[in-house]
């Protein structure tokens, strides 16, 4: 029989082959690297048998798919090792997550990580044993016998919910069975490097009215190299940590009187602010309007976005005058509210509505972290109005703007277009017209991207980016959302060239994605030490005597007119003290002024990161400053 490789090639081999021996016929060192192969875009395992046609990609560890297949595996190593320890232990789920794994799990007897050590051991016995793994599957009453017979009642429940055509699949290495759809390792000892890292609490299918379950969290990495710059970056992030420097820098607090909602301290407001400057600065050259809509609306207009039926849950609501009402969880139905004001012609658009929107969303406290997970933020979301012809132009044009805000900040990033999910509205044949659009437009500009399927959101396809910080962490913030449905829901519309009535194509985009998340972001990407121009104290300024106070101070007023943020700092502290509190705080600049520099009209610059001092005269240091502010120049 033939088969098809990725690049187009054939080759033959024999009836029953499996992936493996297709990967030991193209070359040794592609058999040693499998971890498992993709059958018509299909992942399986290395085991499953081809047919005559079959289009074959082998994975290994470096792809995507591969790492994930590896860490999967981890979980099962996991599952295996801590019902050894511990057998009167119940097994929940197990998947992957980024960089690693973990199992949720029902211990008659509550495990500290002081148990890790015994578990690990146990996982390693596992992985030297060379285990190979194998795939079972059963029909529905034998898979609920056998998951009975092990007391496995977690695994029971699934059973009975999955589909009544589900194919029941179970993966065994020696004598531990689990249920899993797979695919997995050819055996275990692929593993080479991995280990548990911290212990957590989980309800049993992520709700409340459930037993809580205890969730083990592991890291597992191709290599021990690999782990171990992973583990060294972790240690760079503990140092970085945003809502540590937070409270130390004074720029927000999290307090219990508002779980999820962040207070903003002068520190913080300045950088907010800034950062909003910014972003109008830019809109307004890109011809963007900006607009701002209410934080509550009524039902009717959420049943109508569809965000009642799809979004219900993570929504707060009210009653008011007797009608039911919603914080707004996003800003774009209040848009589209907007674009009906008043009627449009096809000569108005593109039209380009911005909006820096509050909104509220609920998420459950054990999900909460700083200003990463949120209960309220600003989302700064613009919606594009535009004519079927125009997609492909605005798309580029929120790119390009997107992209020169990322380099701004020294961020490098990846783009993903995620496609239709089960629970979307619209007809197939407008999904597959908005994603060709992102595809083309994406496709144009030479961008990689890659495809993350049935990720988008329930009105569209999508574009997101995912940064890239100063330590190797990526975060998605930046997203490009095309949308046909809302238009149509809303009813839309503009005078065509003809004459007649037609329904505008919309965008929906953000850049920042959340103002506090992207702060969050910011202060561990630069660890609290920004540039200049973000900086919420630019200048300090330290008087030696009392008798350089006037100096002091007559020089913050020359900054402070020329837009620099300056203090002066008049406490009867030791200098050298003053000074190592000013680098505490991270200000980019600590001018020491005494009699000579008073009598000279100079100042000595302590420019933070940089440890010779100079002295320079005051204007050309407020002319340097100055610059660096207006050029917004990282160091």
């Amino acid at each position: 029989m033939e088969i098809i490789l990725k690049n187009g090639d054939k080759i033959s081999l024999n009836e029953g082959a499996t992936c493996a021996n297709a990967a030991s016929a193209i070359s040794e060192g592609l058999a040693r690297a499998a971890v498992a192969a993709k059958i018509n875009g299909k992942l399986v395992d290395l085991c499953t048998v081809l047919n005559d046609g079959d289009k074959l990609e082998i994975v290994t560890l470096k792809d995507k798919e591969g790492l994930e297949v590896y860490r999967h595996t981890c979980s099962h190593v996991l599952a295996q090792a801590v019902k050894t320890v511990f057998p009167t232990c119940n097994l929940a789920i197990g998947p992957v997550i980024e960089n690693g794994f973990y199992y949720d799990i029902d211990f008659k007897t509550p495990i500290t990580q002081e148990d890790f050590e015994k578990i690990e051991t146990e996982m390693a016995k596992i992985i030297k044993s060379n285990i190979a793994i194998k795939r079972f599957e059963l029909p529905r009453d034998e898979a609920i016998a056998l998951m009975t017979k092990y007391g496995e009642k977690y695994k029971v429940e699934l059973i009975n919910d999955l589909p009544e055509d589900a194919v029941i699949s179970f993966y065994k290495q020696g004598t531990f069975s689990d249920l899993c759809r797979g695919p997995h390792l050819p055996s275990t000892g692929k593993i080479k490097a991995f280990k548990l890292t911290s212990i957590a609490g989980a309800y049993w299918r992520g709700d409340e009215k459930n037993k809580m379950l205890t969730r083990i969290y592991g890291v597992a990495f191709a290599t021990k190299d690999e782990m171990k710059a992973y583990f060294e970056m972790m240690e760079e992030a503990k140092k970085r940590d945003h809502i540590r420097l937070g409270k130390e820098l004074k720029l927000f607090a999290l307090l219990n009187e508002g779980k999820g909602f962040p207070f903003f301290l002068p520190n913080g407001m300045v950088l907010k602010n800034t950062l909003v400057d910014y972003w109008r600065e830019l809109h307004r050259k890109e011809n963007y309007v900006e607009i701002q809509t209410p934080i509550i609306l009524t039902r009717n207009l959420w049943e109508n976005s569809g965000h009642w039926e799809h979004y219900k849950d993570n929504m707060y609501t009210t009653k008011i005058d007797g009608e039911d009402c919603a914080v707004k969880p996003m800003n774009c139905p209040g848009g589209m509210l907007v674009y009906k004001l008043e009627p449009h012609s096809y000569k108005d658009l593109p039209l380009r509505a911005a909006e820096m929107g509050m909104v509220h969303r609920h998420e459950k406290s054990g999900q909460l972290h700083g200003l990463f997970r949120v209960r309220c933020f600003t989302q700064d979301d613009a919606h594009i109005f535009m004519l079927p012809e125009q997609i492909t132009d605005e798309i580029k044009g929120v790119v390009r703007l997107t992209d020169k805000i990322y380099k701004q900040f020294g961020f490098k990033y990846k783009v993903e277009l995620s496609t239709r999910p089960e629970d979307s509205m619209g007809s197939a044949e407008d999904w597959e017209l908005a994603t060709s659009a992102l595809k083309k437009a994406l496709d144009e500009m030479n961008i990689d991207y890659e495809i993350n399927e049935g990720d988008g959101a329930f009105y569209g396809p999508k574009i997101d980016f995912h940064l890239q910080d100063s330590i190797g962490r990526t975060w998605q913030c930046g997203t490009i959302q095309l949308d046909f449905q809302m238009p149509q829901r809303f009813e839309l519309e503009y005078v065509g060239e003809d004459g007649k009535k037609h329904r505008p194509i919309m965008i929906h985009r953000a850049i920042f994605g959340s103002i506090e998340r992207f702060i969050g972001i910011l202060i561990e990407h630069f660890a609290g030490k920004f540039p200049v121009w973000l900086a919420p104290k630019q200048v300090k300024i330290l008087p030696i005597t009392d008798r350089t106070a006037d100096y002091a101070n007559d020089i913050c007023k020359k900054l402070t007119a020329l837009g620099v943020r300056a203090e002066v700092d008049l406490r009867s502290e030791k200098i050298g003290y003053k000074i190592r509190e000013a680098k505490m705080e991270k200000v980019p600049y600590v001018l020491v002024v005494g009699d000579k520099e008073a009598e000279e009209g100079t100042v000595n610059v302590n420019k933070r990161g940089v440890e010779e001092k100079s002295t320079v005269a005051f204007d050309d240091f407020a002319k340097t400053i100055v610059g660096e502010i207006e050029q917004k120049i990282n160091f």
